[in-house]
């Protein structure tokens, strides 16, 4: 198998998760699998295979780096001297480096994509549909197309003229649940005069909610004397804002920004939340953040209600907040900060709602498309 992506693999963004979670368990099927990708330095994955130079920018108010032009002499090179079965190209994908990868797979290789986005402005909805008319020729190249959520395949269908299937990102469930039980196991010994700790994960950017999380703390104030603190893990160009909104807002005594938190470091700070507040207020195709969450927590997930993480939180919808709500956000953070077996309840049932996204589900899933 040939995974593929425009992007470089050094950084955990959503649609490099998937990737990595996929191609990790691929391998341990005993499956051969390939990356390729723009400009990657990471040296921990056998077969990787960085086929172009990047260029960073912001789209659909994410990072991302897109392909500059790839040469045809290494992607001849790589296709010749390998006999790909799959090819499984991420999507929207560039022409400029998937598109050439497409153009000369060999034609008994089967080529399956997976759409990610959903967009957030009108720029990327637009620029998605462009794409698609671009590639509609090349897209009858591909034997199937899976979206990650309903939301992503209806647009999908609508800019590219594909029809998909839905299976959701993949994500290590049990290594999450197990930092759980790590903490529920340790929660014996904690201290129950300890505040009731918030977390926050994500880029702090506005889409992701960062500054509705800290309108509605501020809110909260009002409603409970019970003490809260307030951590937001992740890096951005709001943080210099949200800081000023703390310090004339009095929070400085309550609110922690802890900067950059790595994957290996990701799972204990989810475990240890009472509260996981994940706010994004749109632009979500799914919510691989979210999963995680509802796996490691040992507490409750709040999640916003966009339809992205609608779909990871079907059944779970008492959760979903409108975070540009102050008033209602405030109650609902009350609410779950002010009750401990509540938050407890929610845990339990978080963790095994988390299930339906496992690798060994999600993969199987992949597999079965794969075999057609």
């Amino acid at each position: 198998m040939g995974l593929v992506i425009d992007d470089s693999l050094d950084r955990p963004d959503g649609v490099q998760q998937h990737v990595l979670t996929l191609g990790a368990w691929l391998t341990g099927q005993g499956h051969e699998v390939h990356y390729l990708s723009s400009t990657t330095v990471r040296t921990d994955l056998a077969n990787m295979h960085s086929l172009a130079r990047n260029l960073r920018l912001k789209f659909n108010g994410n990072r991302l780096g897109i392909p500059l032009p790839a040469p045809a002499r290494p992607i001849t090179a790589l296709l010749g001297s390998v006999d790909f079965d799959v090819l499984h190209i991420n999507m929207p994908y560039s022409p400029l480096l998937a598109g050439r990868v497409i153009t000369r797979a060999r034609p008994g290789t089967r080529v399956v994509g997976t759409f990610h986005i959903l967009p957030w402005t009108r720029l990327t909805r637009w620029g998605t549909r462009l794409l698609g008319l671009v590639q509609r020729r090349q897209l009858r190249r591909f034997t199937r197309v899976i979206a990650v959520s309903a939301p992503a395949a209806v647009f999908a269908a609508d800019a590219l003229g594909v029809a998909p299937i839905v299976i959701g990102n993949p994500v290590d469930v049990a290594r999450f649940a197990q930092a759980r039980d790590v903490e529920l196991a340790r929660e014996g010994a904690a201290n129950e005069a300890a505040p009731v700790r918030i977390v926050f994960l994500g880029r702090l950017v506005e889409r992701k909610g960062a500054g509705e999380l800290l309108r509605a703390v501020a809110s909260m104030r009002a409603l409970t004397q019970t003490p809260v603190q307030v951590v937001l893990g992740g890096t951005g160009p709001l943080r210099e804002e949200l800081e000023t909104f703390v310090g004339g807002h009095g929070l400085a005594d309550c609110v922690e920004f802890i900067g950059y938190v790595t994957e290996e470091d990701k799972a204990a700070l989810l475990a240890g939340a009472d509260v996981v507040a994940l706010p994004s207020t749109g632009g979500e195709s799914f919510g691989i953040s979210v999963v995680e969450a509802l796996a490691a927590s040992r507490g409750v997930v709040l999640a916003g209600d966009n339809p992205g993480y609608r779909t990871v939180m079907e059944g779970l919808e008492d959760q979903l907040i409108d975070a540009t709500d102050t008033p209602a956000f405030a109650t609902l953070l009350t609410r779950y900060v002010d009750d401990a077996a509540a938050r407890t309840q929610a845990s339990a049932r978080q963790v095994v709602h988390a299930g339906r996204f496992d690798v060994n589900v999600i993969g199987a899933q992949v597999l079965g498309v794969y075999r057609g």
